[in-house]
């Protein structure tokens, strides 16, 4: 089943007075790559989200917001000792000034003086055991997301596949007829030059010349190729596992091909068709970047 790497998910609860909201956001990326924002009291069980992330999650850029409110442990603390010294220095070097006050909003910023309280284990472990089932479930509202993104995807990748088929399908049978055609024009023309000429030509080397061109021009194994790709695309569009690389290397593989066809076909009509068909590679090249 095609996945979206875009997708939206979050969850949130309220308990013991305390609100938590976890928010998932996922973007394009050909590999897994997690930025995550936890308040300071929660950053110690980094590795144990990014583990249950990466559980149901095999590539994107993951964006991982946790906020907790009204929580009594996450308050500073003051260091009142700390805070009292300073105001002793700065009455004794504002002594006699009446211009200068002291403003202890500031004071709050300077180092030592709001610390942060140590936090109890038990009630951090109970926390995130809510904080885990959060997770869950916003993960389950982004891969639901990721799912709906995914069918219109897939519907799009068809598409082009089709298209790719059926301009194989014109191709298939015109190929031949370019070294008949070929053949046709070859013969006419050396008939022309012996006309005026008394030498002759052997049917052999004629029949040589056309030969060395049909091998020249022989495409058959190139459309094969690229049928049997395309057959591989759609098998993996339907695989339950993650296929955004595997997609990114046959839609590569399949340029190839057409590359290929456009060189040595030697045929306008051709050409025309490998046009429209390397048109509908580019498509899905850039589709198959935004699948998991």
């Amino acid at each position: 089943m095609i996945l979206s790497m875009t997708g939206f998910g979050e969850a949130r609860k309220e308990e013991d007075g305390v609100t938590y909201r976890v928010e998932i956001r996922s973007l394009n990326n050909r590999y897994f790559k997690l930025s995550m924002k936890l308040p300071e009291q929660f950053q110690r069980y980094e590795s144990q989200i990014d583990k249950q992330l990466r559980s149901r999650l095999d590539r994107g850029t993951l964006n991982f917001l946790l906020r907790v409110a009204g929580d009594a442990q996450a308050a500073v603390e003051i260091n009142k000792a700390a805070l009292a010294q300073y105001l002793d220095h700065l009455r004794d070097v504002a002594k006699g000034d009446s211009v200068t006050r002291i403003d202890l909003a500031s004071l709050l910023m300077i180092p030592g003086v709001c610390q942060t309280p140590d936090f109890d284990e038990a009630t951090l472990d109970t926390q995130f055991e809510i904080i885990h089932g959060l997770t869950a479930e916003a993960l389950d509202g982004l891969i639901e997301m990721r799912r709906t993104e995914g069918k219109a995807l897939l519907e799009d990748l068809q598409v082009q596949c089709v298209e790719i088929a059926s301009r194989l399908d014109e191709i298939t049978p015109r190929a031949p007829r370019v070294i008949d055609e070929y053949a046709t024009r070859l013969r006419a023309r050396v008939q022309q030059l012996l006309a005026t000429s008394s030498v002759e030509l052997e049917q052999d080397t004629l029949a040589r010349e056309v030969a060395v061109f049909a091998e020249r021009c022989d495409v058959n194994e190139e459309i094969a190729r690229t049928r049997s790709h395309l057959g591989q695309f759609a098998e993996l569009c339907d695989a339950p596992e993650s296929v955004g690389r595997k997609l990114e290397f046959l839609a590569q593989e399949l340029l190839r091909e057409a590359n290929t066809i456009g060189s040595k076909a030697n045929d306008a009509e051709i050409a025309r068709h490998v046009v429209e068909i390397k048109a509908a590679i580019d498509r899905l090249k850039e589709q198959v970047q935004n699948v998991e």
